[in-house]
């Protein structure tokens, strides 16, 4: 490992070493005030599971928006998931990305995640919960559903760690939490390679169209592309 990738691996390191994980984009329902004493509470963490009552929405392209995180723990496989309900706590959530295992401390983020095109002009929840060695960790975002895909992705918005790698797997108590028909693929079932290891540009990602969810089909073509850290 290169100094310069062994000072950034100690630096998150430090910085989370105490953190489960947190939602980087789309922004938090809790900004940067996340209670981490309340991260295991379903189905938002320590955020409001009233819509009505969020402060901030952030615009969620239904062709594709980005979404990362930043992991506090060796390895975890995370669930991506939405609703349009107004109370998330009683939603019918809907998945909309396969399950993805990360490995590695550090920031992940995904390019391109899609959600149902009937969506578009509605507010609504997009959560993340990690199913981590602490148990399920929970986050969401408050978002605007809009047509079109995001016109660009900033580099400081949407980046992975230089040490993390990812792949699609199955995790039956993920895929739990979402509604009927909205299964990931199982590990026999799994289309992987590794997540794009970038520090200073966006990752990007092979996709085949609108992401209808729990088809092995286009799990097969969400297949994570990025170049190796120079």
């Amino acid at each position: 490992m290169s100094l310069r990738a062994l000072l950034t691996a100690s630096a998150l390191f430090l910085s989370s070493a105490h953190a489960h994980f947190s939602l980087t984009t789309p922004v938090s329902l809790e900004g940067d005030e996340m209670d981490e004493k309340l991260q295991t509470s379903a189905p938002c963490g320590g955020g409001t599971t009233d819509i009505t009552k969020a402060t901030f929405f952030t615009d969620f392209h239904v062709d594709g928006s980005p979404l990362g995180w930043l992991l506090g723990h060796p390895q975890a496989n995370f669930l991506i998931r939405a609703t349009t309900d107004e109370d998330a706590s009683k939603a019918n959530w809907t998945q909309l990305f396969p399950v993805v295992q990360q490995s590695g401390f550090g920031k992940f983020c995904e390019p391109v995640v899609t959600a149902p095109e009937e969506w578009v002009g509605k507010k609504g929840f997009v959560g993340v919960v990690a199913n981590a060695p602490d148990g399920m960790l929970y986050q969401c975002a408050a978002v605007n559903f809009v047509s079109g895909a995001a016109a660009s992705i900033d580099s400081e918005v949407c980046t992975n760690g230089t040490s993390v790698s990812g792949s699609f797997t199955g995790d039956s108590q993920l895929t739990a939490l979402v509604g009927d028909g909205s299964v990931s693929p199982s590990p026999s079932e799994t289309a992987s390679s590794p997540a794009p290891n970038q520090s200073d540009s966006a990752a990007t990602s092979v996709m085949g169209g609108r992401l209808p969810v729990g088809t092995l089909a286009v799990s097969v073509l969400m297949v994570l592309v990025g170049a190796a850290l120079a």
